[in-house]
């Protein structure tokens, strides 16, 4: 070996053949370093180990090799060979990490030793060997690092592990195992007999028979112990074995030692309680059924009470009672006395109320001072009065209540069972209903819930949201009636009357929706829809050169409404080339005269936005008739009962003609509705009224036939029969 090339296998003897195949087979690089002189010669094996061929490392010297250990490595390597030169290390040995060619390290095991020294003990020449123990290296750290994960789970999971040697008797203890037991190897050296005496005596008992059956019968064991650490500190351990034989003998224990305090603590605060919840769940299931105050069964069991009553009513053919009872007055008791007064009160009329029943009847507290009785078995209805009757006694009774007498009186509703499709909870409701109708008619009394009256109400209810959605889904339309002058047969104006696109029943007149509106909130809604077609029609005529009023009627309800003029005048506002004195409103002389007052208020505040104002169906309430000097309306229309009439009944001309003549004291004009042939026509100028309207006239129709029927009663202003 030359500092530049191998030596060839030429000029070797056979000797140095041998040895460097040798050498080769091992995988060991050879270096010899001229101390000295720093000159550092090596063989292929050398340079290979960090990726160079010899050629690419000459010249080397010590500098550059130090260069490429890792810088954690070459204090250590340098300290270990000055102690080598000073004879207190016989051969230099260092484990260190040099550059790889690719840029990584590799861990080399570094060995040599001076073979010649200067004079004055200095080292002249060292030769030595390097060898790649990077995949040792790697194993080693892999151990490790699984040595560590284990130690940190078992640190957590608080779980050790031990082994007995049966063979050499050794029990060896983890660390983690050490710690559960609060000492050290160091403190403590485990033995079986040293572990089973910490164990308190039950545990003690309970892992010397498991020991003895894993060491004798070959049986595991995995046992919840209580035990002493060293420290004396009282613990609770899971401890497991697992047996290894050969040859049908136990040669070796294993388990696990693992801390369980926390989770024995929980449990058994867990247990503790476990009894607490027992008996709390038998009071909760007392309270969950029965009222606190009165002891009576509370909505929960009154629910299995009713339900049970009904089947049963069902299949013995009987009725049921279901009455609703609300005490008249205990507010009162409450204000005056206070709370617990009034505790003390429902708790002795809640008494004195259950005593009124049958053995077998119920009686519930619901809450407040409401109570609910279930009577059953009765033959007939009437067979519930005598009971009713009862209770109503029962609860005026006086009671004395911290010295002072005390008195309520009751309003009980009842409804009975059987009824088609009706759960307990319609019932209940229908009692209350009955309840509520008993204390309208003046308290201290029993009512009967009205099962027709109800579904009436219900019926307009339904009525009601059809026609909700019926307007959401724009059904409504209006029909046009012309009102003309008979003396010049000049149309004056139309009536905007309201029709129904009922989409299965087709056009509905007023009479078939109307009166289900009645003092129901929708009815405005709808009014105002009417006001704002018709002012959008009078724009769209506008635009055709017919220019007329429309007549609109207002409902009682729209009328008295306390926003009525705010909001006519904002849809006014929306039309503002139309002129606000041909919108004509149209109430009715019976809702005019409910409250003068506010409606004679309301007529002038429109008067003032440019709307007039007709009373409508006159003559009905003649005795009113004085009323007119206080009412600023404009037009008087004759109900049309007295009109269609009049040819054949004599009494009702004399009424036309006293409307006619109070109509002209008050300034106000007349018009006349029903006019159905010329002959109406003809007496009614006779008489002196000359605007009319009526199916002699036209028919309502919808606004597209209007201009085309102005057309044809200009050409020929002519009444008819217009009778149906």
């Amino acid at each position: 070996m030359t500092k530049s090339t191998p030596v060839t296998s030429a000029s070797k003897s056979d000797n140095e053949e041998r040895l460097e195949l040798i050498i080769n087979a091992t995988g060991v690089g050879i270096w010899d370093w001229q101390v000295q002189t720093q000159e550092l010669t090596f063989n292929q094996r050398w340079a290979a180990i960090i990726g160079y061929t010899v050629a690419e490392l000459q010249p080397l010297s010590f500098d550059t090799w130090a260069d490429s250990v890792h810088s954690d490595d070459l204090p250590r390597a340098k300290k270990l060979l000055r102690e080598h030169w000073r004879g207190n290390l016989d051969l230099y040995t260092v484990e260190l990490r040099m550059r790889h060619k690719r840029g990584h390290y590799v861990w080399i095991l570094a060995s040599g030793k001076v073979v010649e020294w200067e004079a004055g003990g200095k080292p002249k020449r060292m030769i030595g060997t390097h060898l790649d123990i990077t995949e040792r290296k790697e194993r080693e750290r892999e151990r490790l690092i699984s040595s560590q994960l284990l130690q940190e789970s078992q640190k957590v999971a608080k779980v050790g592990g031990w082994e007995l040697n049966l063979e050499t008797g050794l029990l060896t203890w983890t660390a983690e195992t050490y710690r559960i037991h609060e000492t050290t190897p160091e403190e403590f050296d485990p033995t079986v007999d040293a572990g089973v005496d910490h164990f308190l005596p039950d545990s003690r008992e309970q892992i010397s028979l498991a020991l003895d059956r894993a060491i004798n019968n070959g049986d595991g064991y995995d046992l919840e112990l209580e035990t002493y650490t060293t420290k004396g500190r009282q613990i609770d351990v899971r401890t497991t074995c697992n047996v290894t034989q050969k040859d049908g003998a136990t040669v070796r224990l294993t388990g696990i030692f693992q801390d369980i305090s926390e989770q024995k603590d929980i449990q058994r605060k867990l247990e503790m309680s476990n009894q607490s919840l027992e008996d709390a769940n038998a009071a909760l299931q007392l309270s969950a059924h029965y009222d606190a105050l009165t002891e009576l069964p509370n909505r929960i069991l009154l629910s299995d009470r009713m339900q049970h009553a009904l089947t049963q009513c069902a299949r013995r053919n009987q009725f049921v009672a279901i009455t609703f009872i609300d005490l008249d007055g205990f507010k009162i008791i409450n204000d005056k006395y206070g709370h617990s007064s009034g505790d003390q009160f429902l708790r002795k009329i809640a008494h004195e109320l259950k005593l009124t029943l049958r053995q077998g009847d119920t009686l519930a507290r619901i809450g407040g001072d409401e109570f609910v009785a279930v009577i059953d078995d009765l033959n007939n209805t009437k067979d519930s009065y005598p009971i009713l009757t009862r209770m109503l006694e029962a609860a005026t009774t006086e009671l004395t209540i911290f010295d002072k007498c005390l008195k309520v009186t009751a309003s009980i509703g009842v409804t009975f069972y059987p009824q088609k499709n009706c759960s307990p909870d319609q019932l209940l409701r229908q009692a209350d209903q009955a309840m509520y109708k008993a204390k309208q008619l003046g308290k201290n009394r029993w009512h009967v819930f009205d099962l027709e009256q109800d579904v009436a109400v219900k019926n307009r209810h339904e009525e009601i949201e059809s026609l909700r959605l019926a307007l959401q889904n724009d059904e409504f339309v209006l029909f046009y009636q012309p009102k003309i002058d008979l003396r010049t047969n000049e149309v004056i104006g139309t009536e905007a009357l309201i029709r129904w696109c009922h989409p299965e029943q087709g056009i509905l007149p007023p009479a078939a929706f109307l009166p289900a509106l009645e003092q129901d909130a929708l009815s405005i809604e709808i009014g105002e829809w009417v006001i704002k077609s018709a002012l959008k029609q009078l724009d769209q005529w506008r635009l055709m050169d017919i220019e007329m009023p429309i007549s609109v009627n207002i409902s009682p309800l729209q009328l008295q409404h306390a926003d009525f003029v705010v909001r006519l005048e904002e849809v006014l506002k929306e039309f503002p080339c139309v002129n606000p004195e041909t919108i004509e409103l149209e109430i009715l002389e019976s809702s005019a005269l409910k409250d003068i007052e506010l409606v004679s208020g309301v007529i002038a505040e429109c008067n003032r936005l440019g709307a007039v104002f007709s009373i409508d169906d006159f003559g009905a309430g003649y005795s009113s008739l004085t009323y007119l000097k206080r009412l600023p309306a404009e037009y008087l229309k004759i109900d049309q009962s007295f009109v269609i009439d009049m040819l054949e009944d004599v009494e009702n001309q004399t009424i036309i003609q006293g409307i006619i003549e109070l109509a002209k004291a008050f300034h106000l004009k007349v018009i006349a509705e029903g006019v159905e042939t010329p002959a109406h026509g003809e007496l009614l100028q006779s008489l002196g009224c000359y605007l009319a309207q009526g199916y002699g006239i036209a028919k309502p129709m919808p606004a597209s036939e209007f201009p085309a029927w102005i057309n044809s009663w200009q050409k020929n202003p002519k009444l008819v029969d217009g009778r149906l």
